[in-house]
């Protein structure tokens, strides 16, 4: 009997091939574009994205269903998005969209249609390890690769995952789209936050939850005053574009201030650390781990990875020492941390 799977797809490329990959593999395919925001835009959860994916069940020949999820993405990702702007923190959407939405919204809706497993697009594998945990692993081609933002998958999420696309290199994820006379073979890949198409986080903000945050100061690292800023929300670690300071040099955002409404303004050295800490554990490959035990650290998604040692701190806190600086660790991101190829926990920057 044929294992039946439910493809996610959004009318892009990857998804696409993913359904038509798992179709060859002799699964009993179902295609379900997950209708997550009410707009008539391009990207993830949008019409036109539902339009494409249906294009494609057509050429595949297989069932095809539009679900909606816009409750569950408001909840999770929507408001948790402008809540952490909104207290200074620099979140990814993508993460609690993976974990709460994608994942667990979808594989409960999946088990009423009798699949046994939900499958994606996304550029990484699934493997079940020694220790008998599954883990995200790195996709063949690391320009690609997507499992930082999977890293809060749970072990009963994975265990009923496919990832078809993650043992491909996009071009030939291309090629093979092409070669089945997938209409999106050639449709270039969504950048910008799907909820956002401009881009525009602060504009977002201030429509969704009507909040308009005050002017504050810029200050230095010893609190002279700068200049004026225009409201927190508007700035985020790292930053060097669009301060507007004259200070005839390039200068970085180093820190948000929200209880005193100050941008901490700081020269490129200073905007490095040795130490990272950060909360909301999240274990998937490894279960445990013992102080001082090294691991691979990212801070952001497109961080190519440091050696670090990590340290138990609080209850639900790691503080992770990297063996060399890093760079402008910002609040609200994750820090992953990899042993060899695989996910082995994660958490959020404190």
């Amino acid at each position: 009997m044929k294992k039946k799977v439910v493809v996610g797809m959004s009318g892009g490329v990857d998804s696409s091939a993913a359904a038509y990959l798992l179709k060859e593999q002799g699964y009993e395919v179902i295609g379900v574009t997950m209708r997550m925001w009410n707009d008539k835009e391009e990207g993830c959860g949008g019409f036109l994205a539902a339009d494409d994916a249906e294009r494609v069940a057509k050429v595949l020949d297989i069932p095809y269903y539009v679900m909606d999820f816009g409750d569950a993405f408001k909840k999770n990702v929507m408001d948790y998005f402008a809540d952490e702007y909104l207290h200074a923190r620099t979140p990814n959407p993508c993460i609690v969209c993976n974990r709460y939405v994608k994942w667990e919204a979808l594989l409960e809706r999946s088990k009423e249609l009798g699949a046994d497993y939900i499958a994606t697009g996304h550029y990484a594998q699934i493997k079940k390890l020694p220790n008998g945990r599954y883990a995200v692993c790195n996709s063949v081609t690391a320009a690609k690769d997507q499992t930082y933002a999977l890293y809060k998958l749970t072990q009963e999420q994975l265990a009923h995952t496919i990832m078809p696309v993650g043992a491909y290199e996009k071009s030939k994820i291309r090629e093979i789209a092409e070669k089945a006379g997938l209409p999106v073979a050639h449709k270039s890949d969504s950048q910008e936050i799907c909820f956002i198409p401009d881009n525009d986080y602060a504009s977002f903000i201030k429509r969704y939850t009507g909040v308009q945050m005050p002017k504050g100061n810029f200050v230095d690292m010893k609190g002279n005053v700068l200049g004026e800023h225009q409201g927190l929300l508007n700035y985020t670690i790292g930053q060097r574009r669009g301060l507007n300071l004259p200070m005839g040099h390039r200068v970085f955002v180093k820190e948000l201030r929200p209880e005193t409404n100050e941008v901490v303004i700081a020269e490129n050295e200073d905007m490095f650390t040795s130490d990272v800490c950060c909360n909301n554990i999240s274990f998937m490959g490894t279960a445990k781990f013992n102080d001082g035990d090294e691991f691979v650290g990212k801070i952001r998604y497109g961080h190519k990875g440091t050696p670090c040692r990590i340290y138990r701190t609080g209850e639900d806190e790691i503080t992770a020492r990297f063996l060399e600086p890093v760079r402008a660790a910002t609040p609200g991101q994750a820090l992953v941390l990899y042993k060899d190829d695989y996910v082995a926990l994660g958490g959020t920057i404190k």
